[in-house]
C-alpha cells in the first residue's frame, strides 16, 4: 500500500506557512490584503483538496462595499507607485523573486494540495513565474522607454490553474511597469498559494491587492471602478463576454484571455513516433489548461495508423494522488496528472462522455481506475480517467466546447475544406498544430486555421519571456500580451495608439 510523502500533509504544509507570513495567515483561514495591510474581514467559506477531499482554506469572500473600498485604497498606492524610479521598482521586483525562489517548494506544496497538481508540473509552475519575471527586471528599461504608467491600477481576474506563472507573473510585470495591482483570488483554488506570493511581494514594497469574493459581487469593483486602469481576466467566454461589454461600455484598457477548442489536425502525415512521443505531454495537468488539445481532426485514409500510434501512448499515462509513494522518503511520484479541480467538475465530465456515448459518439479508450496511483480508502470523487472518443455528436458540449478535462475527440475528415472547418470549430483559438508531411501543404493551409499559434507537428504554449500571445474569433478581446506586449498594454504610450489586439474597433496583429 502506498503512503503519504514525509512532511507533505496538508497541516504541514499549513504550518510552514504560518511560520513563514504569520501577517497572512492565521490558525484557520487566510487574510485579505488590502489597504496596504492585512485584514480579517471577508467571510471565510469552506473548501476541499481536491486531491483527497480533504478540508482545507477557504477564501475570504468580502462584499461589494469592502471591495470597493480595497480599489480605492489601491489607487492611492498607485498613485505614489507610478512615480517610484525605475531602478528601485526592479529593485523590489527582484527581491521578491528572491524571495519567491526561497520558498519555491512551499509554494509548489500549495499547488498539490488546492489545485492538485502533480509535484513536477506544480514545481514548473513556480519556476515558470520566477524566470519569467527576471526576463523583464533585466530588459524593462527600452519597454517602458516614452511610456508611462496607466491612470488606475491593474485589476486582475484569473482562473485557478496557473496561480503563479499566469497571475503573479503578470502582477509583477504589471507592477515593474509601474502600477499598483488587484487580484481576485479563484474561486476554485489556489488561495493560499496566492496568499504567501502576495505576502512576500508586499514585505518588499509592492502595491498588492489580494481580495477574495464571487465574481457577480465583486465585479462592479474589479472591473466597472473608474479607479481600475486596466482589466486583465483569463477565464472562459460566458464570464469574458460580460467583462468585455463592461470594458467596451467603459472604453477601459483590458486584457482578456479567454477558451477555445484547440485542434491538432492530421493530413497526409506519415511521421506517427513524432506524434506518439508527444501524446502523453498533451495530457500534462488532464488538460486542464488554456493551450491544451483536446480534439484531434484526422483524415479518414490515415485514421488506422493514427489510432496505432496514439492507442499504445494514451495506455502510458499515470494518474493518481500527487503525493502517494511507495516509502515516506521516496521522490515524489511521476505522474501525468492527479485530480481534476473537484468533484463536481469530475461529475460532469463524466457525464458528458456518458451522454455522449448514448447519442452515438464511439469509445475508443477509457483507462482503467485499477492502474492508479491512490492511497488506502483515499476519496477519489475528483478523478477522472482518461478517456477518448470518436465522433462525439453536434448534440453534444464536446462536440463544439473545451471540457477542461482528460477527454480527447476525434473527428474524421475527407477533404481540406473539412479539416478546416473542424479546426476551426469554436470560433477561434489560441493555438493549433497540423501534422503533415508536406511543407508546402502547412504553409496553405496554417494560414486558414483560426488560431493565435500553429505548430507544424509541434504543440504551441502559451510562452515565456519574449513570446507573444493572444487569440483569434472569440478566444480572445483586448491586447494581446508577451514579451514587450505585456508591457505596452498596461502603459501608456504617444496618443493615438493603437495597441496589437483584437478590439471591438479593429484586429492588428503584432
Amino acid at each position: 500500500p502506498l503512503t503519504l510523502k514525509s512532511g507533505t500533509s496538508w497541516s504541514d504544509t499549513w504550518q510552514r506557512c504560518l511560520a513563514v507570513a504569520p501577517e497572512a495567515f492565521r490558525d484557520d483561514r487566510v487574510l485579505n490584503l488590502w489597504g496596504a495591510a492585512w485584514q480579517t474581514d471577508g467571510r471565510a467559506l469552506p473548501a476541499t483538496s481536491p486531491v483527497d477531499g480533504s478540508p482545507i482554506a477557504g477564501p475570504p469572500r468580502l462584499d461589494a462595499a469592502t471591495a470597493h473600498q480595497a480599489v480605492r485604497a489601491s489607487l492611492d498606492q498607485h498613485r505614489a507607485w507610478r512615480h517610484v524610479p525605475l531602478d528601485e521598482r526592479r529593485a523590489r521586483v527582484a527581491a521578491t523573486l528572491d524571495t519567491l525562489t526561497q520558498h519555491r517548494e512551499l509554494l509548489a506544496l500549495l499547488l498539490v494540495w488546492e489545485i492538485g497538481k502533480p509535484w513536477r508540473l506544480a514545481q514548473a509552475d513556480v519556476d515558470r513565474a520566477i524566470d519569467g519575471v527576471r526576463w523583464y527586471v533585466d530588459g524593462i528599461a527600452p519597454m517602458v522607454a516614452g511610456r508611462a504608467p496607466l491612470d488606475g491600477p491593474v485589476s486582475n481576474i484569473a482562473s485557478w490553474n496557473y496561480p503563479m506563472s499566469v497571475l503573479v507573473h503578470a502582477m509583477l510585470v504589471q507592477a515593474l511597469a509601474g502600477n499598483a495591482v488587484i487580484a481576485k483570488t479563484p474561486t476554485d483554488g489556489g488561495v493560499a498559494c496566492l496568499t504567501l506570493a502576495s505576502a512576500l511581494a508586499a514585505r518588499e514594497g509592492i502595491p498588492v491587492t489580494l481580495v477574495s469574493g464571487s465574481g457577480g459581487e465583486l465585479s462592479e469593483a474589479l472591473v466597472r471602478a473608474p479607479e481600475i486602469g486596466c482589466v486583465s481576466f483569463v477565464g472562459g467566454r460566458d464570464t469574458g463576454a460580460a467583462v468585455a461589454t463592461a470594458v467596451a461600455d467603459l472604453g477601459k484598457r483590458h486584457v482578456l484571455e479567454q477558451e477555445g477548442l484547440n485542434t491538432w489536425g492530421i493530413w497526409n502525415h506519415t511521421d506517427w513516433d513524432t506524434l506518439s512521443a508527444v501524446i502523453p505531454k498533451l495530457f500534462d495537468y488532464g488538460k486542464q489548461r488554456c493551450t491544451a488539445y483536446p480534439r484531434f481532426v484526422v483524415q479518414r485514409a490515415v485514421f488506422d495508423e493514427f489510432l496505432a500510434a496514439y492507442l499504445p501512448a494514451v495506455r502510458t499515462l499515470r494518474v493518481g494522488h500527487p503525493l502517494a509513494v511507495e516509502h515516506p522518503e521516496d521522490r515524489y511520484p511521476a505522474l501525468d496528472f492527479g485530480p481534476v479541480i473537484n468533484a463536481a467538475k469530475a461529475k460532469e465530465l463524466t457525464d458528458q462522455v456518458a451522454e455522449a456515448v448514448d447519442r452515438g459518439a464511439i469509445p475508443l479508450h477509457h483507462g482503467n481506475p485499477a492502474d492508479a496511483h491512490f492511497l488506502p480508502g483515499q476519496d477519489t470523487a475528483a478523478y477522472v480517467q482518461p478517456v477518448t472518443l470518436l465522433n462525439p455528436p453536434p448534440s453534444s458540449p464536446l462536440h463544439h466546447a473545451e471540457p477542461f478535462g482528460p477527454v480527447d475527440t476525434i473527428v474524421l475528415v475527407d477533404t481540406e475544406a473539412e479539416l478546416l472547418a473542424a479546426m476551426n470549430a469554436s470560433n477561434g483559438a489560441l493555438v493549433a498544430t497540423l501534422s503533415t508531411d508536406d511543407q508546402a501543404t502547412f504553409d496553405r493551409l496554417a494560414p486558414q486555421i483560426r488560431a493565435f499559434k500553429v505548430g507544424h507537428g509541434k504543440p504551441r504554449s502559451r510562452g515565456d519571456r519574449d513570446e507573444l500571445f493572444g487569440g483569434f474569433g472569440a478566444s480572445w478581446r483586448g491586447a494581446f500580451v508577451g514579451g514587450e506586449l505585456l508591457v505596452r498594454a498596461v502603459t501608456q504610450g504617444p496618443a493615438g495608439e493603437r495597441l496589437p489586439g483584437n478590439f471591438p474597433e479593429y484586429h492588428l496583429m503584432p
